[in-house]
């Protein structure tokens, strides 16, 4: 092979303000694709926790990791009954920025961060389960927003990020069908799918963010539903809203960083579909009707009425399948632009 011979390159700018956030964007987005394809026997729930406090030693961000007994004592039944099959043990991590002076209420951005998902005692099938490394790309999507917030827009309003960091595994202490699990905010939970494990984690982020954080708006972000697939393909991702101005300004947010996302109804009916006759609601509907709207429906019994809140499902949209644009195969860190757009343009700000 024929040596390349190396030139020295000079880049003049006329912009330096520009050419910096430019390269905070590439750092924040290459931290989320750098986790995505971190393999699950080194990105465990604890390695995921390091990174959170490794982030918040660099960029001056509060972080408080909630294990064991934490998790008990703050009732976070979805961690806890998800994660108790595997060896690495589930945790909630809170990391907060907050900008001198800001007066505003705080944004929340909740991530769904299974580490792997076996899919539980309802096994994935055939190939199924290869990929599921990704099944943590709503927490990295979080984790870049923040570190691109922090080091880079810098605005002046609060943002709190709640990682649900969980592995869903298989053992004789796995959390199984026709369980019931009664959650902080009272809402009792018929298990029905243990392969519908996001959302029981995603729940305790959406009661701890109502219960404790006072927020503005509340965004989560997951890799929920093979169902907005199906709905959108990998086109568009899933987005719901009980809100018409935050969701507008996520539209904005949206149109501005060309990640797209398609709304999608959240109907009261689709709330009674969830409805459970041994308990408040079922995790899944066996019925498999609007399966990506389920998702939503699910996860809306955990948010306060009043409450602006925004739930994205990125499952079809945060893989590349081929090289395409500026993203090569793999994990394209869909959602780091959107949500810190979203955060920088927010009217507290």
């Amino acid at each position: 092979t024929p040596k390349k011979e190396l030139v020295n390159l000079t880049v003049q700018l006329e912009d330096t303000a520009a050419f910096k956030k430019g390269q905070g964007i590439g750092d924040a987005m290459n931290l989320s694709r750098d986790l995505s394809l971190t393999p699950p026997n080194i990105a465990t729930t604890d390695f995921i926790a390091k990174q959170a406090e490794k982030l918040a030693k660099d960029a001056g961000l509060e972080c408080k990791i909630f294990r064991g007994k934490d998790l008990e004592k703050e009732r976070l039944v979805g961690h806890i009954n998800v994660g108790k099959a595997s060896e690495n043990e589930p945790c909630f991590i809170r990391l907060a920025y907050n900008p001198t002076g800001a007066k505003a209420k705080p944004v929340v951005l909740v991530g769904k961060t299974m580490c792997y998902d076996t899919g539980g005692l309802s096994l994935k099938i055939s190939g199924s389960m290869v990929g599921m490394k990704q099944d943590k790309d709503g927490g990295c999507a979080v984790l870049g927003a923040m570190h691109l917030i922090a080091k880079t827009l810098k605005p002046n309003v609060p943002v709190i990020a709640l990682l649900c960091v969980a592995e869903n595994s298989v053992s004789d202490e796995a959390y199984r069908p026709d369980d019931i699990l009664t959650y902080r905010n009272g809402v009792t939970v018929e298990v029905t799918n243990t392969d519908a494990e996001g959302r029981l984690v995603l729940a305790d982020g959406l009661c701890w963010a109502c219960d404790q954080e006072d927020p503005a708006v509340i965004v989560d972000i997951a890799t929920l539903t093979g169902g907005v697939v199906t709905a959108l393909g990998k086109v568009y991702a899933g987005g719901f809203g009980n809100d018409e101005e935050s969701y507008s300004a996520m539209n904005t947010a949206s149109t501005a960083t060309g990640e797209r996302v398609w709304r999608l109804p959240l109907h009261e009916d689709y709330r009674e579909m969830m409805k459970s006759p041994v308990a408040d609601i079922l995790n899944s509907n066996p019925n498999r009707q609007a399966h990506p709207i389920q998702g939503a429906a699910f996860l809306s019994y955990f948010v306060n009425e009043k409450t602006p809140w925004i739930h994205l499902d990125i499952a079809g949209v945060h893989n590349a399948e081929k090289d395409s644009g500026p993203f090569i195969k793999g994990p394209n860190a869909f959602g780091v632009r959107l949500l810190a757009e979203f955060v920088a343009s927010w009217k507290g700000s």
